[in-house]
């Protein structure tokens, strides 16, 4: 399983992120890391261990929450908007690898297309919910 996180989170921060260094919110107590990346970009095998389904029009959502520097579980939620306002529900998988605990969710997503996510954080014995947006734009695989 250590290999399939680090897999993960190889693909994240290799192919969805190669002109920013991090994609994080500051949400209260909580620093929310977050990726969208094509789901092409993940081997088989590991997507196959993570219940992901591979396709070219099909994205990943992947967000990692910590407080004081430490992975924290979290109630995490959200929803991806294309520019029709058409909104796709996001389902997030927990993963827990040691000490690491990291959501999944998949979309799909248009040929080339930019999506607004919105996305749910609330700390497991926290009352308040925290959101934050960000637009990402996405291109079918070849």
């Amino acid at each position: 399983m250590k290999n399939l996180l680090t897999a993960v989170l190889a693909a994240c921060l290799s192919f969805a992120l190669p002109a920013q260094a991090e994609q994080a919110k500051q949400l209260g107590d909580y620093k929310v890391h977050y990726s969208a990346f094509n789901s092409t970009f993940l081997q088989p095998d590991t997507a196959a261990a993570t219940g992901l389904v591979r396709g070219k029009q099909t994205g990943v959502l992947n967000i990692a929450v910590q407080k004081d520097g430490k992975a924290v579980a979290a109630i995490v939620g959200g929803e991806a908007k294309d520019l029709l306002s058409k909104v796709q529900p996001l389902t997030f998988k927990e993963i827990r690898e040691g000490e690491a605990v990291y959501y999944l969710a998949q979309f799909t997503h248009d040929k080339r297309e930019t999506l607004t996510f919105t996305v749910r954080v609330q700390g497991i014995g926290d009352d308040a919910v925290q959101q934050f947006t960000f637009n990402q734009e996405f291109f079918a695989a070849e």
